[in-house]
């Protein structure tokens, strides 16, 4: 079961709305976020809840201590803070989840995944250097590409081209329309594997494409 879910991004206002912070976004929509009170810990923004409190609200109960986490370090140096609050509370790799965007994968789709590649991810990269191992959970949304650059291949400084200023640059505001779409039932659905396991999801949401308005149908 999984113990620790870590939301990758950036930390600041400049960085809210890119599309690397997808992770973060999608932790405002979890339908128990009014209930997590954040404080600073970890090199990051630490949250707890206990077993069973949020079966009222939300129908869903779990079965041990929940911990949350959005890392402060900024997005290349996320595994050192995921790494310090797993080592203080004892959880294993495979009992966390990564919640972070996805260069991979279109808008509009989520997916759930357990280890694997690491897609030129900086943020994933970094977790792998601080476990030793990339043997934990992914909560993957996608976000596209601009082009056909690999991972890494930034353009000029500020073009809007290469990949580095994608990831940092905001969505646009037909994409914040697709996203607002999105990111409620994927927030539910990993909500649902707190309480279920992420295995339980795997079948329907190993790469779910996302009913919107913009989309269609799947």
């Amino acid at each position: 079961m999984i113990e620790l879910a870590a939301f990758l991004g950036n930390p600041g206002r400049e960085y809210e709305k890119n599309r690397h912070n997808a992770g973060r976004l999608l932790a405002e929509k979890l339908p128990f976020f009014s209930r997590l009170a954040w404080q600073k810990k970890y090199k990051g923004l630490y949250a707890a809840l206990d077993s069973g409190s949020i079966a009222a609200e939300t129908g869903f109960s779990v079965p041990s201590r929940l911990h949350f986490l959005m890392p402060e370090t900024f997005m290349n140096l996320s595994g050192e803070s995921v790494f310090a609050a797993a080592s203080f509370f004892k959880i294993k790799p495979e009992a966390i989840i990564v919640v972070h965007d996805e260069l991979e994968l279109p808008l509009g789709t989520v997916s759930f995944k357990f280890s694997g590649g690491l897609g030129g991810h900086n943020g994933l990269r970094s977790m792998k250097a601080c476990f030793g191992t990339a043997d934990f959970w992914r909560l993957r949304i996608g976000i596209g590409r601009p082009d056909d650059r690999k991972p890494g291949e930034g353009g000029p400084q500020g073009s809007g081209r290469g990949i580095f200023d994608w990831v940092l640059s905001d969505f646009s505001r037909a994409e914040e329309a697709v996203l607002a779409e999105i990111l409620p039932p994927a927030a539910a659905a990993l909500a649902e594997s707190l309480s279920k396991g992420p295995e339980s999801l795997l079948p329907e949401w190993k790469k779910k494409k996302i009913e919107t308005t913009e989309t269609g149908r799947s």
